[in-house]
């Protein structure tokens, strides 16, 4: 261990950690990475206090990760009408609403007010097998509130306002003109691997 740096404070695990505190080495249980105890504490201590830790090296996630979504709504129905690029079932339409209101303590700017533009908002995934494994996962991220967040619009600039938290969603229905409809044969697979970026997976729900 001596001549393995802590990727955290880059110096050796066989010495001191670049934080005060004791010289322990903690080794994350999921992927086998070590690094000092203490580092581990800071990087906890000086991130979003989210209820997970994001191993620095391969980015796997412990606990389970909590955003700041606003309260709201997630719905979701089956309509009779396919998807360019999947004919052969039917579609799923998911409406999320979100209100504007006060940003709380986990906000960028607590006491201020949010706003919440272009709601409810309506996206859409095929009736497959993997269609209704994405659904099922965005419930969960639903349920975590890592749907959305409240920021600055990346599309308007407006700050304090509701946007969407780095899992892509198809909001158009019957074509592709701004990109973010179908058909996209690689989607589904893009918003799995969106999803297991914020502790999502299909395995963690079994």
């Amino acid at each position: 261990l001596f001549w393995i740096d802590c990727t955290i404070c880059m110096e050796a695990l066989g010495g001191p950690s670049g934080y005060k505190g004791g010289d322990f080495i903690g080794r994350l249980a999921q992927c086998g990475h070590q690094y000092h105890l203490q580092c581990l504490v800071a990087m906890y201590n000086n991130g979003n206090k989210d209820g997970s830790l994001q191993c620095p090296t391969c980015k796997a996630i412990y606990g389970v990760k909590t955003g700041n979504q606003p309260p709201g709504k997630m719905e979701y129905h089956v309509i009779p009408h396919s998807l360019p690029g999947h004919p052969n079932c039917k579609t799923i339409r998911v409406i999320y609403n979100v209100l504007p209101g006060i940003q709380g303590p986990e906000h960028p700017n607590p006491g201020k007010p949010f706003t919440a533009r272009g709601f409810p908002r309506h996206c859409y995934l095929p009736d497959s097998e993997k269609g209704r494994k994405v659904l099922r996962l965005l419930l969960t991220a639903w349920d975590r509130r890592l749907v959305f967040s409240v920021g600055t619009s990346s599309t308007t600039g407006e700050s304090d306002t509701v946007i969407w938290n780095e899992v892509h969603h198809k909001t158009e229905f019957g074509s592709n003109l701004t990109g973010h409809g179908y058909p996209d044969p690689s989607h589904l697979d893009n918003v799995l691997d969106e999803l297991k970026a914020q502790g999502i997976t299909e395995e963690e729900e079994q």
